[in-house]
C-alpha cells in the first residue's frame, strides 16, 4: 500500500468510534454504580476486570503490538509477504496466551493478591479470586484482537477495529439489565459476560480481516528471523509495559487498604480515560503505521508534518479537558453517578481523586504522540529507560504519601510520574532531527490553545456557582449539567477562533474531510 493515510480523517474515524465506546462504557459505568456502588461485589468485580486488561496491555496492545505494527507495516509497504509474517506472529502469540491462560487458573489467588492485597482476610479477596477465573480467558480473545486491529490499522482501515470496544460494554449493559430482571447474581453474571464479548469482539475484527483477503493460517509456533526480530523489538517494550503496570498495581494496592478506595479510583480513572481515549488512543493507532511507512520512504518531511498535527490535534482536545476535569469535578461526579447505591459521599471521594488525574491528563496525551518517534524507528530501550526512572517516582510518591494522603496518593503519584516521563520523551526527540521538531504553525497556536483553555476555566468556574442549585436539584439536574458543558465548549470555540488558535479554513476542511 503506497497510498498514505488522511491523519486528520483517520483521527476522525478511530476518535469518533472510541467516543462512542467511552459514552456507552459510561453508561455501563454509571449502572454498574447504580447496581453496585462501591461495595463488596463492586470492588472485586473491578480487581477481576482489571487483571485480563492488565495482560492485554502488557502483551497485546503494548511490547506485542507496538512491536508488530511498524514491522508489519514495513512489509506491507514493500509487498514483503505480510500474510506469513502476520501468521508466524499471531500463531506464536495465541500459543504464549494459552500458556499464560492456564497457568493463571492455577496461581489467581497470589495474582489477586498482587494487585489487591488490602482485600486479603476480606470477602472482597474470595469473591475477585473467583471472578476472577471466569474472566481471564477473555485476554486470549482480547489480546488477538488487539494484533488484528493493529493488521486493519496499518492498512488504513480503521473502523472496525475502533468499533470493537462498543460490543463490550454493550453485552455488560445487558448483562446488567438481564441480571437485575432474572434476578441473577450480578458478580458472576457481569464476569461471564465479559468473556462472551471477547469472543465477540475477535470476531468483529477478524471478519474484517478476512473482507480485506488478508489469510492468517494459524500453526504450530516456530521461530523465524522476523519473529526473532520482532522479540529484539518487543523484549524491551515488554520491559516498558511491565513498567506501565507495576506503577497500575502500587496504585491498585494503595487504594485497597481503604474500604470503597478501589472503586473510588476506578470511576475517576474512567472519567478521565474519556478524553484520553478519544484523542490519545486515536492519535497513537493511527500515527505509529503512518510513521512507519514515512519512515521507511525516508520521507522525514512527511514524518514532520504528521507529528505535528496529531500534537496540535491532540493538544486543541486534551488541554480543556484536563481543565474542566480539574475544576469542575463535584458536578460531573454527583450527575452522573450518585443515584442507588452511590452516595454524596462517594461523589466527593472520587470527585477528589479526578482532579488530581485531570491535571496529568495532557501529559499522558502527549505520551501518545511522543512514543510512536521512538517505535516507528524500532528504538523501543530509551522508553524502557524513561520509564524506569517514572516507576521510581511513581512508587515512591505512592507509597511515601499514603501515610498523609490515603488512596490520593496512588492518584498524585500517577500524574507526577506521567509528567516526569513526557519530559523525558521530550527531551529524546532532541536526536530525531526534522521529524520530532515542532513547526512554526504549532509554535504559534499551542499558546493560543493554552490561552483559550483557561479562559473556558474561567467561564465554567463561575457558571458552576450560578447554577450550583440546578446541579443538586432532582428533574433539571441533567439540564443545568449540559448547560455547563455548553457555557464551556461555547466559550473555548469563541476564545479558540477569535485568538487564532484554529482558523476557519481549518474547520470547513475538517468538515469536508469529516
Amino acid at each position: 500500500m503506497k497510498r498514505g493515510i488522511n491523519l486528520i480523517g483517520a483521527f476522525v474515524t478511530v476518535g469518533g468510534w472510541t467516543l462512542l465506546s467511552r459514552v456507552v462504557g459510561l453508561v455501563r459505568d454509571l449502572m454498574l454504580a447504580a447496581y453496585l456502588g462501591t461495595g463488596v461485589v463492586a470492588e472485586a468485580f473491578q480487581a477481576a476486570f482489571a487483571l485480563p486488561n492488565l495482560f492485554r496491555r502488557f502483551f497485546a496492545e503494548g511490547a506485542f503490538n507496538l512491536a508488530f505494527v511498524p514491522l508489519y507495516a514495513k512489509k506491507l509497504e514493500n509487498a514483503d509477504d505480510p500474510d506469513r509474517f502476520a501468521s508466524d506472529a499471531l500463531s506464536v502469540l495465541a500459543g504464549m496466551l494459552i500458556m499464560l491462560t492456564l497457568v493463571a487458573q492455577l496461581f489467581m489467588p497470589y495474582l489477586v493478591y498482587a494487585q489487591a492485597s488490602g482485600f486479603a482476610g476480606t470477602a472482597r479477596f474470595d469473591l475477585a479470586v473467583a471472578l476472577s477465573r471466569i474472566i481471564f480467558p477473555y485476554v486470549l480473545f482480547i489480546s488477538l484482537a488487539a494484533v488484528f486491529s493493529g493488521m486493519l490499522n496499518a492498512h488504513g482501515r480503521f473502523a472496525a477495529a475502533a468499533a470493537a470496544p462498543v460490543l463490550l460494554n454493550v453485552i455488560l449493559i445487558g448483562a446488567m439489565i438481564l441480571a437485575s430482571y432474572a434476578g441473577w447474581d450480578m458478580g458472576k453474571t457481569l464476569a461471564i459476560a465479559v468473556a462472551i464479548a471477547g469472543i465477540a469482539q475477535m470476531g468483529l475484527v477478524w471478519g474484517a480481516i478476512r473482507k480485506l483477503g488478508i489469510r492468517i493460517k494459524f500453526h504450530l509456533p516456530k521461530l523465524t528471523p522476523d519473529l526473532k526480530r520482532l522479540f529484539v523489538i518487543a523484549v524491551p517494550t515488554l520491559l516498558t509495559g511491565g513498567v506501565i503496570q507495576i506503577n497500575l498495581l502500587v496504585g491498585r494496592n494503595v487504594a485497597s487498604h481503604s474500604e470503597g478506595a478501589f472503586a473510588w479510583l476506578y470511576y475517576a480513572d474512567r472519567l478521565y480515560q474519556l478524553p484520553l481515549g478519544v484523542v490519545g488512543i486515536a492519535i497513537g493507532i493511527v500515527l505509529l503505521p503512518e510513521l512507519a511507512r514515512k519512515l521507511a520512504a525516508k520521507d522525514s518531511v512527511a514524518g514532520q508534518a504528521a507529528f505535528n498535527r496529531a500534537l496540535e490535534f491532540s493538544c486543541m482536545l486534551t488541554l480543556p479537558a484536563a481543565v474542566a476535569l480539574a475544576l469542575v469535578p463535584i458536578p460531573l461526579i454527583s450527575v452522573l453517578f450518585e443515584r442507588g447505591a452511590f452516595d454524596a459521599a462517594d461523589s466527593r471521594a472520587t470527585a477528589a481523586a479526578l482532579s488530581i488525574y485531570a491535571l496529568g491528563l495532557p501529559a499522558f496525551v502527549i505520551q501518545k504522540v511522543l512514543q510512536p518517534l521512538y517505535f516507528a524507528r524500532e528504538d523501543t530501550r530509551t522508553p524502557f529507560r524513561y520509564a524506569l526512572v517514572a516507576m521510581v517516582v511513581n512508587f515512591v510518591l505512592a507509597v511515601g504519601l499514603s501515610l498523609y494522603w490515603g488512596y490520593l496518593a496512588a492518584a498524585i503519584g500517577t500524574t507526577l510520574s506521567a509528567w516526569v516521563m513526557l519530559v523525558l520523551l521530550w527531551r529524546g526527540t532532541r536526536r530525531m532531527g526534522l521529524a520530532g521538531a515542532l513547526d512554526a504553525r504549532i509554535r504559534a497556536r499551542l499558546p493560543r490553545i493554552l490561552i483559550s483553555s483557561i479562559a473556558m476555566g474561567g467561564v465554567i468556574f463561575a457558571v458552576q456557582y450560578l447554577l450550583w442549585d440546578a446541579l443538586n436539584a432532582d428533574g433539571i439536574r441533567y439540564i443545568a449539567l449540559l448547560g455547563l458543558i455548553c457555557a464551556g465548549a461555547v466559550s473555548y470555540g469563541a476564545v479558540l477562533l477569535l485568538s487564532g488558535g484554529i482558523q476557519k479554513s481549518d474547520l470547513r476542511g475538517f468538515i469536508r474531510r469529516s
